[in-house]
C-alpha cells in the first residue's frame, strides 16, 4: 500500500465528514467543499496551513508526534482512528516471511480443543485463519475443507456465498471485516501478502470496495454476532473478545460464547454433542 495516498485519503474522508457547527466554528452558507477546509482544520490545529497540507499529501515525514496528536484533537478521531494515523505516518518495515511460516504451536491448538463447548479460532495477520477449534468448524464453517489461500477473514465473508445466509446482519459482519482489513494495513502498510489480499478482495466484491472506499477503522476487540443456522436451532446469539494468546502482536483469537441459561447455550451444547458423536 502506498502510505502516502492512504494517508491522504484518509485525512481527506475525515475532514468531509466534519461540519462548522460540529467544532464551534460558524457556517457562512453554501460551502464548495464537502466538510471542513483545510484551512480550517489547520487552525484548529494551532498549525500552519502550509504543515496541514503537507501531511494531507501524505509529506508525513517530517511531521512532528505533536502536530499528528493536534491534527487528530481537530478532526475529532477516535482511539482507533489515531492509532491509524500514526501508523500511516509512521509506517512499520515489511514484515519477516519466515516468521510467518513458523505455524501454530501445538499447545496453541490444545488450548483451543480444550473450549470443548466454546466457539474459538485463531486470526493471524491479513486475517487468515491459522486455527480453530471443533464447534466453531460446527457452528462457521469447516476450515479444514477451505483451502488453505481462500482461508481468510476476508474472503470468507466477501467472497464465500455461504456468509450472507450465515449472519443475519451480513452488512454488520462485512463493515466489522473491512475495518479489521483497514487496520491491519495500517499497521503494516509495507506487507506485500495484504496488499494482494485487499486487491483480491476488491476484484471479486462490490460490496468490499464499496465498503474499504468509507475509510472504517476497527474500533473494538469485542461485540456481538447472531448466525442464522440450519433448523430446529434457527439463531445463534454470541458475544465475542478477541484475546492476545500466543505472544504474536498480529495474532488473537475471537472466542464466541453464549449467555447462561439462553437457548443459544443449549443449542451450542446440542451442536458441540453432535458433532463429537460423528
Amino acid at each position: 500500500m502506498d502510505t502516502s495516498d492512504a494517508l491522504r485519503d484518509f485525512l481527506i474522508s475525515r475532514r468531509a465528514r466534519l461540519r462548522p457547527g460540529d467544532v464551534g466554528l460558524p457556517d457562512h452558507g453554501v460551502r464548495r467543499v464537502s466538510g471542513l477546509r483545510r484551512e480550517e482544520i489547520a487552525s484548529l490545529a494551532a498549525v500552519s496551513v502550509e504543515h496541514y497540507i503537507r501531511l494531507e499529501r501524505g509529506q508525513a515525514s517530517r511531521v512532528s508526534d505533536a502536530v499528528l496528536d493536534a491534527v487528530a484533537d481537530a478532526l475529532r478521531l477516535s482511539t482507533g482512528e489515531r492509532r491509524y494515523l500514526r501508523s500511516l505516518a509512521r509506517p512499520a518495515a515489511a514484515p519477516d516471511a519466515g516468521e510467518r511460516a513458523a505455524g501454530v504451536r501445538p499447545s496453541v491448538q490444545r488450548v483451543l480443543d480444550s473450549m470443548a463447548r466454546t466457539p474459538a479460532y485463531l486470526v493471524g495477520a491479513g486475517g487468515a485463519v491459522l486455527a480453530w477449534n471443533r464447534p466453531a468448524a460446527t457452528v462457521f464453517t469447516d476450515f479444514g475443507q477451505v483451502p488453505v489461500a481462500e482461508r481468510t477473514v476476508g474472503r470468507l465473508v466477501f467472497v464465500d456465498p455461504y456468509a450472507r445466509r450465515l449472519y443475519v446482519d451480513w452488512e454488520a459482519k462485512a463493515r466489522e471485516a473491512v475495518s479489521y482489513l483497514r487496520t491491519e494495513t495500517g499497521k503494516r502498510p509495507r506487507d506485500a501478502a495484504l496488499a494482494r489480499e485487499i486487491a483480491h478482495l476488491a476484484d471479486h466484491s462490490a460490496d468490499f470496495r464499496r465498503l474499504w472506499s468509507q475509510q472504517h477503522v476497527l474500533e473494538t476487540t469485542h461485540s456481538t454476532v447472531v448466525l442464522r443456522c440450519a433448523p430446529p436451532h434457527e439463531r445463534l446469539e454470541f458475544s465475542w473478545e478477541a484475546l492476545q494468546m500466543t505472544g504474536d502482536p498480529d495474532e488473537v483469537v475471537l472466542v464466541y460464547t453464549a449467555a447462561p441459561g439462553t437457548p443459544t447455550e443449549a443449542a451450542l451444547r446440542e451442536l458441540c454433542e453432535a458433532s463429537a458423536a460423528r
